[in-house]
């Protein structure tokens, strides 16, 4: 046999005994128990906006799991954990974020039967129970709480930390339950948060987004992007170019969630190359 034929010999058996080429990996880091972000289940919004992703790229889906608390970003995405977080404010710091691909604001979220409140300066505020989400463990105070407290509204107000009792499941949705029990009247929670529990509560319950929407100090209205580390440039432009191409699939998961949304800002860039 000649040489030429057991080259193409010994080249074939290489072929087939070569092992696979490595599948891609997204790796995305995430909160197991974060309705309507994320859990454990797949079942939140920033699921289906990973699994779209992970499609698109011909990539498997891996996550690394850990509550959202004080640290997350430092311990999961800047160590290496992870690649990907699929929800941050646009333009944070320490990482690189893509374009936005939604805007969501506070809500005002009532009983189905009582007048819906129509703004901070609304006199029924000085009225009724009101309830704000705290964040941390030393309960800092959201632009919610702030801006009632700017007005001398402060006895009537009860705090629920944001982060709620996390050994019981979608702990974020204790407010908004709160209302629908009648322990408070009016919810001042984050968007995506008070829409998507009070339209599960039965019957359910109202939502409007507060207004102003931004005073001195207090923006009450968000950009939210995707993360990457600083340094890798390559992920965010493939994430950046998604987010752009995908934003009617994106529009329909976030429809689904009930997630209120605002016309984009003009005030950011672009993500950089």
């Amino acid at each position: 046999m000649s040489s030429r034929y057991l080259n193409a010999a010994a080249a074939l058996l290489l072929f087939v005994i070569a092992p696979d080429v490595e599948a891609r990996e997204l790796r995305v880091c995430a909160d197991p128990n974060n309705l309507p972000f994320s859990n454990r289940q797949g079942e939140g919004f920033e699921n289906r906006i990973a699994e779209l992703l992970a499609g698109e790229l011909d990539a498997t889906l891996v996550y690394t799991w850990r509550a959202q608390r004080r640290g997350f970003l430092r311990e999961t995405l800047n160590a290496g954990r992870c690649d990907l977080v699929i929800g941050v404010p646009a333009g944070l710091e320490s990482v690189r974020t893509t374009r936005p691909y939604y805007r969501s604001a506070y809500v005002f979220v009532t009983r189905n039967k009582e007048p819906r409140v129509a703004s901070f300066d609304d006199p029924a505020l000085r009225r009724k129970l009101l309830g704000v989400q705290l964040i941390g463990d030393d309960g800092w105070n959201t632009p919610p709480a702030h801006a009632l407290t700017r007005r001398g509204i402060v006895d009537n107000v009860r705090g629920y930390t944001l982060y709620g009792d996390y050994r019981e499941p979608n702990p974020t949705a204790r407010i908004v339950s709160a209302v629908a029990h009648g322990e408070i009247d009016v919810a001042l929670a984050w968007g995506p948060i008070g829409s998507y529990f009070a339209a599960r509560e039965h019957p359910a319950l109202n939502v409007s987004a507060v207004k102003p929407l931004d005073e001195p100090g207090l923006p009450m209205a968000w950009d939210i992007a995707m993360a990457v580390r600083e340094d890798d440039g390559a992920l965010l432009s493939e994430i950046d170019a998604l987010v752009e191409r995908l934003t009617p699939q994106i529009g329909v998961i976030l429809t689904q969630y009930d997630v209120p949304r605002l016309p984009p800002s003009d005030s950011l860039p672009d993500a950089r190359p």
